[in-house]
C-alpha cells in the first residue's frame, strides 16, 4: 500500500478545515489518522502556501480559515464523479434533464471536470435511469428552499397544503426544522392554529409566505426525535395491536412512527398510535409482519384487517 504525500495530507485538512471550522488539533489529527504534531505541521504547510489558517487558544479554541480565501478547483477522481452521479440517480432524479435542478447542477459539474475523468460519469448519466417510485413524494425544490429559508431566518411562515384527502388547507406556523426520514422530506414546526407542534410532508407543501412574526426555536429540540414522536400521533384513526411475541424480536419491524411499543407481563408486545391511513397500516405494513397479532383497536384498522385478509383468502380460492 502506497504511502499518503503530506502534499495529499494537507488537502485533506484544507477539507477539514473547510467543512468544520472551529476544529481542534486533537480533532484535526483524530481525522488525518496521525499525530497532533504532525496535524500541526500539515496547518503549516498550508500556510506556507498562503492559505489563512487562524488559531484560537483556551478551552473553546481551534482552527479556522481566514476570510479572503479563494479555495482551489474542485478535484473529483473518477470514482467520486460515478458516486455522485449514482447517488443523484438514486435519489430518483432526472440527472440527464437540464430543467431538473440537480440534473442542471450536475450537468455543470461534469462540464468542468477533465476529460477522462468525466467521460464515465457522463456514459453513466446518459444511458442509466433510476428506478420507478412506488409512490412518488419528491418535494418541490423551490418550496423547500423557501422553508429552509424560513427556518434559518426564524421567520413566521404561511403555507398551502394538501391532506392526505386531496382537500387544500392553510397554516400559519413557526418552522422549527427541515428533516428527511425514510425517504420523505417533512417540516417540523409549531402551528398558530393548533397551539402545538405539528409535522408537515413538504412534497404536499404547495405554496410557501413569509410573515413579519419571528420566534425561537426550544434550546433543547431534537429535530428527529420528535419528528418520529410525532408522526404516530395525533391523525385520525387509532392503532393499537398486540403481538404475540417478545419486545426484542418486534422492535427490528416497527418504525417509531407507527407508535409506542411497550412490553407486557405476560411477555408479549404492543403498539399503540394512530394513523391516517388504515387500509395502508394493514396491507403494506402488517401484512409483512413475520409475527402473530392480535388487533385490539380502532374500528377503522379492524376493517382494513378484514379487507385484507379476505383478499388473500379469495386468492386461494
Amino acid at each position: 500500500m502506497s504511502e499518503i504525500s503530506p502534499t495529499a495530507r494537507a488537502l485533506r485538512a484544507l477539507d477539514l478545515l473547510q467543512g468544520r471550522p472551529g476544529i481542534t488539533a486533537s480533532e484535526l489529527a483524530q481525522r488525518l489518522g496521525v499525530t497532533e504534531r504532525a496535524a500541526r505541521r500539515y496547518v503549516a504547510i498550508l500556510r506556507e502556501a498562503d492559505i489563512p489558517v487562524e488559531s484560537t487558544r483556551g478551552p473553546y479554541g481551534g482552527y479556522t480559515l481566514g476570510r479572503g480565501l479563494r479555495l482551489p478547483p474542485l478535484v473529483f477522481s473518477a470514482t467520486e464523479a460515478l458516486g455522485l452521479v449514482m447517488a443523484a440517480l438514486d435519489s430518483q432524479h432526472a440527472v440527464a434533464d437540464p430543467s431538473d435542478p440537480v440534473g442542471s447542477a450536475l450537468g455543470k459539474i461534469l462540464r468542468v471536470l477533465p476529460t477522462n475523468v468525466a467521460r464515465q460519469a457522463v456514459t453513466l448519466r446518459e444511458t442509466a435511469r433510476t428506478v420507478p417510485e412506488r409512490s412518488p413524494a419528491r418535494p418541490d425544490p423551490a418550496v423547500t428552499s423557501e422553508l429552509v429559508a424560513a427556518v434559518a431566518a426564524q421567520r413566521q411562515v404561511r403555507i398551502g397544503y394538501r391532506t392526505a384527502a386531496g382537500n387544500a388547507r392553510t397554516f400559519e406556523v413557526d418552522p422549527w426544522s427541515v428533516v428527511v426520514r425514510y425517504g420523505r422530506w417533512y417540516l417540523l414546526c409549531h402551528s398558530h392554529h393548533a397551539e402545538a407542534l405539528r409535522t408537515f410532508r413538504i412534497d404536499r407543501i404547495s405554496e410557501v409566505s413569509q410573515l413579519e412574526g419571528s420566534f425561537e426555536v426550544p434550546a433543547d429540540l431534537d429535530p428527529a426525535a420528535e419528528l418520529e414522536a410525532n408522526l404516530g400521533k395525533g391523525w385520525e384513526h387509532e392503532t393499537h395491536v398486540v403481538f404475540h411475541a417478545p419486545l426484542q424480536e418486534v422492535r427490528p419491524w416497527v418504525r417509531p412512527t407507527l407508535g409506542d411499543l411497550s412490553e407486557l407481563p405476560d411477555g408479549r408486545c404492543e403498539l399503540v398510535g394512530s394513523t391516517s391511513n388504515a387500509q395502508a397500516y394493514a396491507g403494506e405494513w402488517l401484512a409483512g409482519v413475520p409475527f402473530a397479532f392480535t388487533v385490539v383497536g380502532g374500528d377503522e384498522l379492524r376493517a382494513a384487517v378484514r379487507v385484507v385478509a379476505d383478499r388473500l383468502t379469495q386468492s386461494l380460492e
